[in-house]
């Protein structure tokens, strides 16, 4: 629903932000009203500050200027660690009829809100003024707003400057500048809805759209004010989320934190083939350049802020983040960049409390790698709960948890972070996998520590949301019941389906309906919140990469099949596609949406290849709103199952209370059941003897965004936390223990047991340091 530009979208003087009532939804298809296409175009995101010479995106990596090879030199043909072995096929959706007992699942198809808790508020401040200048200030204070919201809302001044650090470096993300900043200057916006001008930290504009009544706020004076709305339809994050009856309409932000090949081929393609998973590249730039610069330029490009004013603008109301655990820290003998992509987080969590957006932290890859996919850091063997270093692998992980626990605990941040999914696909059922007590006990473990660092009941700390690790949905029925805020992930793909599917878009258009709907609709009522983590518009596997570097496609024939289901050519080039093609995908667009009901897609941008265009168009969000093979309004999803004569399998609620923070929340007659570490492990029938790492590490915490801004002429520093939420929380991080030599802790499958204190043989394998000091 359009807004009225008559009508200013957030009143600095109202502490009540604005809610309009929500459109009520009918079984037939409705169309609301789409964002600004040009809101999607890469012209249209130069700004005013564009037209006086000021590049808003100075970087061929970004979503204006396309990846280019070029960037990053000749390609290096230097073999550096070696190409881990092909790994099992990867199924993440088990297709089975509702109700039926899921069989050990298939692992072979893949391979590889408004208040600002303790900051002193602008409105505060003002109203100090009213009391000691009068009734002037008040006149200047409401005609302001309305001057610079409304009546000259695209005539923003870009004259002003900042100069302020982006805290890319490391450390404490300062906001603190010398000289004037744009916010200092006289009428600075600080909110604004459909049309408003934006000014970003460097000085440069942006018009934003958005036609669904969202607006923006962003008070220097008060950076933790949580009033905006992404539509008039969500709540603001100052608001509770009301599980059972709000809707999750969210969008991953894939491969910008966590690299993988798919999402930006051209970081991968210089490369090729050696650079296969972030390990691999890593190690290819560093021999290249002697520095990993080029993979924070892609953390500083691939994903903008103008990206969450656009998701808000396309109706999605929820992020889910990727991050890796070396956003905390690394060990020597890991090549990673270590802590630089916890700025950009940083970042992000500022800018979606800017545009009214949810944050579901996603801790994607872990030490030792929880899948052995390319997305978990390296590709090759699982070394996480599995193997001779798989219990000290779990221990590190666990710590990873509590630290950004900690951190998304604290009362500043706790309502923009509000979810957090404590491992991504780690392959539990799987014959290289680890046993279902292992991945319990593991659960279990981490469910105590981040209670612990957050608290019991709604508003303390943030739900935890657990993979199925392809078990099945219903086979983690009655885990953990009684636990304070459990929810349940899962991955629903139709392309890693077996066999795979190889008809036209028409033959998918309500296959979601059938194979999913019931299934989430179950695990809903059964276990509590369930949300479909991932899914995509692919309904086959074409795509540059999408079956890892150097590998072909099922559909083609040239990947673990000689089958010939047909050519990619037309698949990796969207602009081939008719209308007909288009029509059906948005029809399997809708029937997704209403099956899953609370859901990321995956994923927001798929980067270009170095031949300039986006050659795995079935995984953009952005370019299928763009080009109209996904709804402008997933709201329409709604009944979309029913619409086509499918059965209606729709969760209404309500939820137990304990489910979501209630009543009874956190009493866990179970959890005993499970204790830490585990008795067996993959590989291990006996964990007893492995050697595990010791509590004896300074705690790592993470670094806060330092605001500071001019207040009453001199400099002030907004109060956004430490780090940490629970200082009672002091237990020392597992480390190495000193003098032991470990085998390496990514190659571990087959080395023989260290002493170090347990019972074993010794090792000649390369010791492993201590963790790099901070």
């Amino acid at each position: 629903m359009a807004q009225n530009s008559s009508n200013i979208p957030y009143d600095p003087l109202d502490t009540q932000p604005r809610v309009e009532t929500p459109q009520l939804l009918t079984p037939d298809p409705v169309e609301f009203g789409p964002p600004r296409p040009g809101f999607f175009e890469a012209g249209s995101r130069s700004s005013v500050g564009s037209t006086l010479g000021v590049n808003a995106r100075g970087s061929a990596y970004g979503s204006i200027a396309p990846l280019r090879s070029s960037q990053y030199g000749d390609n290096n043909s230097h073999e550096l660690s070696p190409v881990g072995p092909t790994s099992e096929r990867y199924r993440d959706d088990p297709t089975l009829p509702v109700g039926a007992a899921p069989p050990t699942a298939n692992l072979t198809e893949k391979d590889q809100l408004y208040a600002a808790p303790r900051t002193k508020t602008k409105r505060k401040a003002l109203f100090g003024c009213l009391i000691a200048g009068g009734c002037l200030l008040l006149v200047l204070a409401i005609v302001l707003p309305v001057y610079f919201l409304v009546i000259k809302p695209k005539s923003s001044s870009t004259t002003s400057t900042n100069t302020g650090s982006d805290g890319h470096s490391g450390g404490h993300a300062s906001a603190t500048a010398s000289g004037e900043h744009p916010e200092n200057t006289p009428g600075f916006v600080t909110s604004g809805g459909d049309g408003s001008i934006v000014t970003k930290d460097d000085g440069t504009t942006f018009v934003y759209n958005n036609s669904f009544g969202g607006f923006w706020v962003f008070d220097p004076a008060n950076p933790l004010n949580e009033s905006a709305q992404a539509q008039s339809w969500t709540k603001p994050l100052s608001q509770e989320w009301a599980w059972g009856t709000d809707k999750v309409y969210g969008v991953n932000l894939g491969g910008w934190l966590n690299l993988e090949p798919f999402i930006s081929p051209a970081l991968y393609e210089p490369f090729y083939p050696n650079a296969v998973d972030e390990w691999t590249l890593c190690e290819q730039i560093m021999q290249r350049d002697g520095n990993l610069n080029a993979i924070e330029e892609h953390y500083k490009t691939f994903i903008v802020e103008e990206d969450f004013a656009m998701i808000a603008a396309a109706g999605l109301n929820w992020l889910r983040i990727p991050i890796a655990f070396w956003a905390i820290e690394k060990y020597p003998n890991e090549p990673f960049l270590e802590r630089v992509s916890w700025n950009y987080f940083l970042k992000a969590i500022e800018w979606a409390r800017k545009y009214g957006l949810r944050i579901n932290l996603d801790l994607h890859a872990l030490p030792g790698s929880q899948n052995g996919w390319n997305h978990s850091g390296k590709l090759g063997k699982i070394n996480f709960l599995a193997g001779v270093m798989g219990v000290a692998n779990a221990q590190r992980a666990l710590d990873h948890v509590r630290i950004f626990a900690e951190f998304i605990s604290q009362p500043e941040y706790k309502n923009v972070v509000p979810f957090f999914g404590i491992i991504n696909e780690p392959r539990s059922n799987s014959d290289s996998g680890y046993p279902v007590e292992a991945m319990q006990a593991w659960y279990a473990e981490a469910y105590r520590i981040i209670r612990n660092a957050g608290g019991t009941g709604a508003g303390n700390g943030p739900f935890i949301s657990i993979h199925d690790a392809f078990y099945g949905m219903s086979q983690w029925t009655g885990f953990l019941s009684g636990a304070d805020r459990l929810a349940m992930d899962h991955h629903p793909y139709l392309v890693f389906a077996v066999p795979l599917p190889g008809g036209p878009p028409s033959d998918f258009e309500a296959m979601p309906c059938g194979r999913w709907a019931g299934d989430f609709s179950n695990a809903n009522s059964a276990f509590g919140v369930t949300t479909a983590g991932e899914w995509s518009h692919a309904i086959n596997d074409c795509g540059l990469y999408v079956n890892a570097v150097g590998r072909g496609t099922r559909y083609e024939g040239t990947f673990e099949t000689t089958t010939v289901l047909g050519s990619c050519d037309t698949w990796n080039d969207h602009t081939t596609w008719d209308q007909s093609t288009k029509d059906s995908l948005r029809q399997m667009s809708l029937s997704t949406m209403d099956a899953l009901q609370n859901w990321f897609f995956w994923t927001w941008r798929i980067g270009e290849s170095s031949r300039g265009r986006v050659e795995a168009p079935f995984w953009s969000y952005k370019l299928a709103v763009l080009e109209g093979w996904a709804p402008t309004d997933p709201r329409e999803s709604v009944g979309q199952c029913q619409r086509l004569g499918q059965p209606t399998h729709s969760f209404t609620g309500p939820y137990q209370s304990w489910q979501i923070g209630g009543a009874g929340a956190g009493t866990v007659p179970s959890l005993d059941s499970y204790p830490w570490p585990p008795t067996a492990i993959g590989g291990f029938p006996d964990a007893a003897p492995l050697p595990q790492y010791t509590a004896t590490g300074a705690i790592n915490t993470l670094p806060v965004h330092i605001y500071t801004y001019s207040s009453a002429g001199a400099a002030a520093t907004a109060d956004v936390g430490d780090g940490w939420n629970n200082a009672a929380d002091a237990t020392p991080m597992a480390v190495p223990i000193a003098d032991c030599t470990y085998p390496d802790q990514w190659d571990a499958t087959a080395a023989a047991i260290p002493t170090c204190g347990v019972a074993g043989a010794t090792t000649e394998a390369a010791p492993v340091a201590e963790p790099t000091p901070i």
